[in-house]
């Protein structure tokens, strides 16, 4: 699948690359994803790349992007609202895109993409169907007792958390247990023995493509019973 790039302002001085992935006519959905990367990759990561094209041939016009520290080749991510200010950029086009205009938005991303995208969420809710999070980083490694959920319950659209049992930062239990207290409208889609790239062990017998194909199905069932509930 090739992707149409796109050059996004994110103010006077910097711009980013977003690559529009567009399902084919015949299966489009209506809907629009954004995916913002993780802290460690761009969007051009093998991860990246394969979920866009995968969930766009499943019938979702899919937009990525690069933060700005990864669009000028920095390792260190930008501060807090210079990632949220670049991730409402990226809202913006895909709300005013001749080709997406009409869809309905969903927007998430892998790790630190996914909760910028539910920061932005949940202080500018407006015209946001749902969330998608593959390995929401709820704390570092290590440290339970810092966790990056306090925002969440201000978030009033429907979420979708794609998490690993055993992702170091935070199994699917801990993730349920933050839905359960917040009471947030959301629902966990585990992986079993899935760390945070929902690698799982050879023991257990699934093959790793086969795990990638399974979360990206689901995810696109829940986005197509997301448009249902909520026309």
């Amino acid at each position: 699948m090739e992707a149409e790039t796109l050059t996004i302002a994110i103010d006077d001085r910097d711009s980013v690359t977003a690559l529009l992935y567009p399902a084919p006519k015949g299966k489009r959905a209506g809907v629009t994803l954004v995916l913002g990367h993780g802290a460690g990759a761009d969007q051009l990561s093998g991860f990246m790349v394969m979920i866009a094209t995968g969930l766009a041939t499943r019938g979702c016009d899919i937009l990525t992007f690069n933060f700005v520290y990864k669009e000028q080749g920095r390792g260190i991510p930008d501060p807090k609202a210079r990632l949220e200010s670049c991730y409402q950029a990226v809202i913006k086009t895909a709300r005013t895109h001749r080709k997406l205009k009409k869809n309905r938005l969903v927007i998430g991303g892998k790790s630190m993409g996914g909760r910028i995208a539910s920061q932005v969420a949940a202080v500018a809710p407006d015209g946001i169907a749902g969330l998608v999070f593959l390995g929401y980083p709820l704390h570092p490694p290590g440290r339970p007792d810092k966790t990056r959920d306090a925002h969440l319950k201000d978030i009033q659209a429907p979420m979708l958390f794609v998490q690993g049992a055993r992702d170091a930062f935070g199994t699917t239990e801990e993730i349920r247990a933050v839905i359960k207290r917040l009471r947030l409208p959301a629902s966990v889609y585990a992986i079993d023995g899935g760390d945070h790239s929902f690698k799982v062990p050879k023991s257990l017998g699934a093959p790793q493509p086969a795990i990638y194909e399974m979360i990206m199905d689901k995810v696109v069932e829940w986005t197509r019973e997301l448009l249902v509930v909520t026309p």
